[in-house]
């Protein structure tokens, strides 16, 4: 019987070889690495993913109602008059786009959400789209939800305002380092504000409604919420559907536990699915009750003080109640960014794993999270914070075209894999995704319209960008892994080299490099670059003086400069007839501390840097350590 010719080895790392500081600080920020074997104990449950997941999509409702209120209220009272109608429509619209991603959710285990979708229904290309329309959308709900947050702390404390792009920066970096820590630790610390937002609106809900039953009436100073037909011709329907569109804001955040079903425990697509029920009831709960409450108090907007605030005043005065439901709703908008947090690195592993973006995003860290992905959301983020000097005014145009463009395709493409699969009850599942799919497309129409001259027109110019990014890296790998690629059927065959070793004198890390050399090839020459007579001179005697038997070679360069004529040497070494590659052997000495390197000149850095992109030429590294 053969003997196997692998040998696999269950390897047990070490303890870090990082110095004693730097391990230290990286404990403190993020925790210590978290085995593989974890990595399903390191799943969410639905109480947690809800919690963490869904923040973004919950405190939509902060601003929801106002956002349709703001449309009708500039056409007077005919309009305002529609408003529950409206709304009624943005409910009916959240359910369809539930039951849509709750068949996703089932469908598509694996996350990824309209990417994958469009991936196995469309094509590449519109999954491409989708997945752009996501990163946009990702890197917006951070930057909109961060600069929010930090609006309510410094309306709270104007003394704080002219540093808020600061304070924004701190909030990303908190929320970076807080998401680094793992799926399961973060989402304790980002659940808990998302439930105290829940309960102190339900409790506004509650209240409002017993004072409004009390009074014996649904409306209060308001105006009435019948609508004729003479009304209905008076405001037009582009007025109803932009006021529908600018309400349906109310949706954003809901796709996001479709793209990160793997977070949850096992069974994920089921405990992924109660999440999105939990979710559907808690956002119809509240969106309806704050716009009941809104036309039952006949409040409008007004600057200075958002619609909820009015209702917390209206209903509860200046009591703890209202203290409580104006810090939770600061919280739940500041910390809505973590949705993206937690969607944002998924995606861009898929991505990363199809060779759409680099694959390194794909790799998961020490604590079983994909760590590139959130520190590069969390850098881009912080960057569009300080070009938009953290205004939220500036940076909400910019927001939702992304996450309805990806709503539309997402429901497109269900509507085609049913129609495609005709299974059980596949008609009416289509119906609803087709209907999902009409509905936001309008939204999205109507949204990037009229928010085209407002700075929409960046978000649809950055998607297609962005989309040619992804192609152009794919085309990368593609051609690599067409270069790379091995032919068994022709053997490897040997090299003449001859090889180089620059020097700048005689002491020990040249001795080295020198013996290592010879090792390599009988053909070792040592080039120095005389910049001084005097020093050449006695480099020469010295030289003569050891005769290691090693050719010496002087360059004198007609300007100050080493590494020119070293790269000039060695493109003179390659075209000589018999050398099918040239070999680079940098002699270099490492100092005991970090700091030391500063005291001395890296010119063995400067060469591997120039060398780089030099074809048929090796570049080796002898280290010489000094005693620590």
């Amino acid at each position: 019987m053969t003997a196997s010719p692998f040998k696999r080895i269950l390897w047990e790392p070490g303890p870090s070889r990082q110095g004693p500081f730097f391990s230290r600080l990286k404990g403190l920020l993020i925790g210590s690495p978290i085995p593989s074997a974890r990595e399903r104990q390191e799943r969410v449950s639905v109480f947690v993913g809800l919690g963490a997941f869904a923040s973004d999509a919950i405190s939509s409702v902060a601003y929801a109602t106002e956002e349709m209120l703001l449309v009708l209220v500039a056409f007077g009272a005919a309009a305002v008059a529609w408003g529950p109608a409206i709304s009624g429509m943005i409910a009916a619209l959240l359910a369809v786009v539930l039951i849509s991603y709750y068949q996703t959710v089932h469908a598509y285990p694996a996350g990824g959400g309209a990417y994958n979708v469009a991936r196995d229904n469309l094509g590449v290309y519109p999954a491409l789209v989708a997945g752009a329309a996501l990163v946009v959308d990702y890197i917006l709900t951070v930057a909109v939800s961060v600069a929010a947050g930090i609006d309510a702390i410094t309306s709270a404390a104007p003394a704080l305002h002219e540093h808020r792009v600061a304070l924004a920066i701190a909030a990303v970096v908190l929320l970076t380092l807080g998401n680094l820590r793992g799926v399961r630790e973060a989402g304790w610390y980002f659940a808990l504000p998302t439930y105290l937002f829940i309960l102190s609106v339900l409790w506004l809900v509650g209240a409002g409604a017993m004072q409004l039953a009390e009074q014996g009436s649904t409306v209060s100073g308001g105006v009435a919420p019948t609508v004729s037909s003479e009304t209905a011709s008076v405001i037009g329907l582009w007025v109803i559907i932009r006021a529908f569109s600018a309400g349906s804001v109310a949706l954003t955040g809901v796709e996001a536990i479709a793209n990160a079903v793997p977070a949850f425990r096992d069974p994920a697509p089921r405990q992924a699915g109660i999440a999105l029920i939990c979710l559907g009831v808690i956002l119809g709960t509240l969106f309806a009750g704050i716009t009941v409450l809104t036309f039952g108090f006949g409040i409008s907007p007004r600057p200075g003080e958002t619609v909820l605030s009015q209702l917390g005043s209206a209903v509860f005065g200046s009591t703890l109640p209202y203290a409580l439901l104006q810090t939770t709703t600061a919280l739940v908008l500041l910390l809505a960014a973590n949705t993206s947090f937690a969607g944002f690195p998924r995606l861009a592993s898929l991505l990363g794993r199809d060779r759409f973006l680099p694959r390194q995003l794909a790799q998961l860290g020490d604590r079983l999270v994909f760590s590139n992905g959130i520190v590069i959301l969390g850098v881009v983020a912080a960057l569009l914070l300080v070009i938009f000097d953290a205004d939220t005014h500036a940076l909400i145009p910019l927001y939702a075209v992304g996450v309805f463009l990806a709503f539309t395709i997402s429901q497109t493409g269900m509507v085609l894999r049913w129609h495609r699969r005709q299974g059980h009850g596949w008609r009416w599942r289509a119906v609803v995704s087709g209907i999902g799919a009409l509905a936001t497309g309008t939204v999205l129409l109507v949204i990037a319209s009229a928010k085209f001259t407002h700075g929409a027109w960046m978000v649809l110019v950055v998607i297609p960008l962005l989309v040619w990014m992804f192609v152009s890296i794919h085309r990368h790998y593609e051609d690599a892994e067409r270069q790379l690629r091995v032919d068994f059927t022709r053997p490897p065959h040997g090299f003449n080299h001859t090889v180089v070793v620059p020097i700048s004198g005689i002491n020990q890390p040249v001795l080295m490099a020198l013996q290592y050399a010879r090792s390599l090839s009988p053909r070792v020459r040592a080039v120095y670059v005389s910049l001084d007579a005097a020093d050449t001179k006695q480099m020469q005697a010295l030289w003569e003086q050891w005769n290691p038997g090693i050719d010496l070679v002087i360059l004198e360069p007609s300007h100050p400069t080493v590494v020119t004529p070293l790269l000039e040497y060695v493109d003179v070494v390659k075209k000589e007839r018999d050398n099918d590659l040239v070999t680079v052997v940098l002699p270099e000495f490492v100092p005991k501390r970090w700091w030391h390197h500063v005291l001395h000149n890296q010119t063995a850095l400067l060469l591997k840097g120039a060398l780089l992109f030099r074809k048929d030429v090796v570049v080796t590294d002898v280290r010489y350590h000094l005693d620590r």
